[in-house]
């Protein structure tokens, strides 16, 4: 999702897809160091995704 789109949703939705990205990130260490990751580069993608989501939530915050 772009920021646009994230800055229109609540706090609340915010936090659980943080915690569903968390998960996401958590399995595909795993996989990765398996060496079972077929998408290497998927990872940078959804670690930008927390960054934008946490970064509307600090900015929700204040």
């Amino acid at each position: 999702m772009k920021a646009p789109e994230l800055r229109d949703l609540d706090v609340d939705t915010l936090r659980a897809r943080t915690q569903e990205i968390d998960d996401q990130l958590f399995r595909m260490r795993i996989r990765k160091s398996m060496g079972q990751l077929e998408a290497p580069g998927k990872m940078k993608t959804v670690r930008r995704e927390r960054a934008r989501i946490l970064t509307i939530l600090k900015e929700k915050a204040k």
